[in-house]
């Protein structure tokens, strides 16, 4: 009896190893296939010379490394002598692999499209104002489908637990005041994420774009669905909430074009040439590379009992030169002033009276 026992011991022992056998192998050769596969879409990639197929095909390597053993495996789990418990739980431990492959297929597939589609706009030209909304909506767009893709990922995990399934559906259809609630208390996350759809469609500020946020001046640096960091001119980072921009008012030095224009002012004595002082500031402006040869102005834009206000008008292609542009114009006029009109620098004016002495005071 002890004979027969173990035989069958032995037998079965057998069988599962030919069982286990045969599914390795079936794994082994979706993995023999994928490097097939791969070679030779990788070939044509290079044949074709474009950036999308290499990328794709870097991309869709690892998802199908994956997803290929499962579903080879996947085929040849169920005829194998396996119990029935062992079976069902292969056949569940594949689906969740091949879920997770898919998946990350399409995070992949999304993310070449994304790469794409911005390698034909660079942000660091000049005139980069339609790069910079084609990043703006690719970028909050693309977040908002990778969000997408593991909310659908996740729930299509949980539908394979029967007992989580059934759950789920129960309480959807009983609590309907815990959805209420659910809701007004979502009701503020869901309303930071539209206002991000809604700025990655009308677009009051894009990626890069010279703003003015709490008194701060920067460059909008990173803009997600909840939150946007402005880059300080110090390089502190300021982190405003999605809603600010549609709710308070700010400052979009860049809105429509990247071109700026910067302000001087001078105070000075009412006795200085105007004209002299205009045409130096043409001969400053001519000399630097920094003006965009578009506007050169200087007015007397006010008057005091002292001084004469002189407003310099200059133009610059972006904000950064606009800055450096206003800094070398005060500089370079100021030395003129000092250098051909010391006496036209602001002064102040008294008139000294002789007094008459009086008489037994001493003086």
């Amino acid at each position: 009896m002890n004979w027969q026992m173990h035989a069958f011991d032995l037998q079965q022992m057998k069988t599962l190893g030919l069982a286990t056998g045969i599914l390795a192998a079936a794994a082994l050769a979706g993995l023999v296939v994928h490097r097939i596969l791969y070679a030779v879409v990788l070939g044509l990639a290079h044949r074709s010379g474009t950036p999308l197929s290499s990328i794709l095909a870097q991309r869709v390597r690892g998802p199908f490394r994956l997803l290929l053993p499962l579903l080879a495996a996947m085929l040849v789990v169920s005829p194998l002598a396996f119990p029935v418990e062992v079976i069902e739980f292969l056949k569940h431990l594949f689906s969740l692999g091949i879920i997770t492959a898919i998946s990350w297929m399409f995070i992949n597939s999304v993310l070449t499209g994304q790469d794409l589609v911005l390698s034909h706009f660079d942000v660091q030209v000049q005139d980069n104002l339609k790069a910079r909304e084609i990043h703006t909506q690719i970028t909050i767009l693309v977040k908002i489908l990778l969000v997408a893709i593991m909310i659908v990922t996740a729930g299509t995990m949980l539908m394979t637990f029967d007992k989580i399934r059934h759950v789920g559906v129960s309480i959807l259809a009983s609590a309907g005041m815990v959805g209420v609630i659910l809701g007004f208390a979502a009701q503020r996350s869901i309303a930071t994420v539209f206002a991000g759809l809604q700025i990655a469609l009308t677009q009051p500020i894009r990626i890069d774009d010279v703003v003015i946020v709490e008194g701060e001046w920067g460059w909008v640096e990173k803009i997600t669905l909840t939150y946007v960091v402005i880059k300080i001119w110090d390089l502190r980072r300021l982190v405003v909430p999605v809603t600010y921009f549609l709710e308070k008012p700010f400052q979009n030095w860049t809105r429509v074009s990247a071109s700026l224009l910067g302000t001087v002012f001078l105070y000075v004595d009412y006795a200085v040439p105007v004209d002299e002082v205009r045409q130096e500031l043409q001969a400053i402006l001519k000399g630097s590379d920094k003006w965009d040869g578009q506007v050169c102005g200087l007015q007397v834009t006010n008057c005091s009992e002292r001084t004469m206000e002189l407003r310099l008008l200059m133009s610059a292609a972006d904000s950064g030169r606009a800055f450096d542009l206003r800094c070398e114009a005060r500089e370079k006029m100021l030395a003129f002033l000092v250098k051909n009109h010391p006496g036209c620098l602001p002064k102040l004016r008294a008139e000294v009276q002789r007094e008459e002495p009086i008489p037994g005071v001493p003086r």
